[in-house]
């Protein structure tokens, strides 16, 4: 019998896409801690639109330009920007109804591999619940990008992913096939009751942690803080 069911599954790094992209209409873009976290903030915070860029340089271009650009490599502000990708950045009215340029060390470059997609939306812990119940209702192969760290695997993007797996698979309508998929699901049912407590020793939690970036860890990791879902069309991330 043909297994009718729709595919969701996760790729842990954007290394990894290639042998994934062809499969899939909705690309679900993940960056935890800090890029798209940051990003639903900005929109639950009315920001208008933000225009996602690989380079610094490109981002500079656009700063030159007059447009609010901030870049962010290593977990720190890139000189010569005066903003990165902390989420408490964008809780600022000086942001409302505005158009932004970021750059990250992985977020940016996750959406910059995947933007051939026919869909390429944004999530993080904190529009979790929305973004599953969207995923579940537009009868469409998901695939969750992890964007890592530097292209290697992270735990905090693979519990993310987890969850949205998880709840996809509960609906009757969704399969896994893939042992990422699988992984990442477990991963996220062993942390789901306690993700600070399970990521204490996550390496990007620590590099951050290292950077007094507390509040912005405990901030990325409480879930379900919005209903926001950024849709990058023509180049640009929107509220959907």
């Amino acid at each position: 019998m043909n297994d009718k069911r729709l595919h969701i599954e996760v790729c842990f790094t954007p290394g990894e896409y290639q042998y994934f992209k062809d499969e899939f209409d909705i690309v679900v873009v993940i960056d935890v801690l800090r890029a798209t976290s940051a990003i639903c903030a900005a929109f639950d915070n009315g920001i208008k639109s933000i225009i996602p860029v690989t380079t610094v340089e490109e981002a500079m271009e656009y700063k030159k330009k007059g447009f609010l650009a901030g870049a962010e490599r290593k977990g720190k502000i890139v000189e010569g920007f005066d903003f990165g990708n902390s989420p408490f950045t964008y809780m600022n009215k000086d942001f409302l109804g505005k158009e932004v340029v970021l750059t990250t060390t992985n977020g940016t470059k996750s959406l910059d591999i995947a933007k051939d997609a026919e869909t390429v939306i944004v999530a993080s812990f904190l529009n979790l619940n929305s973004v599953s119940l969207w995923l579940s209702q537009q009868n469409k192969n998901v695939l969750c990008l992890c964007s890592g760290w530097q292209d290697k695997f992270n735990l905090e993007d693979t519990i993310c992913a987890g969850a949205i797996c998880d709840f996809l698979i509960n609906t009757g309508y969704f399969t896994s096939v893939e042992d990422s998929s699988i992984a990442a699901k477990y991963l996220y049912l062993s942390a789901k009751d306690n993700y600070m407590g399970y990521l204490k020793s996550s390496s990007h939690r620590r590099r951050l942690k290292n950077l007094n970036l507390n509040e912005d860890i405990k901030y990325c990791l409480t879930p379900n803080q919005t209903n926001v879902i950024p849709i990058l069309k023509d180049g640009k991330l929107v509220q959907l």
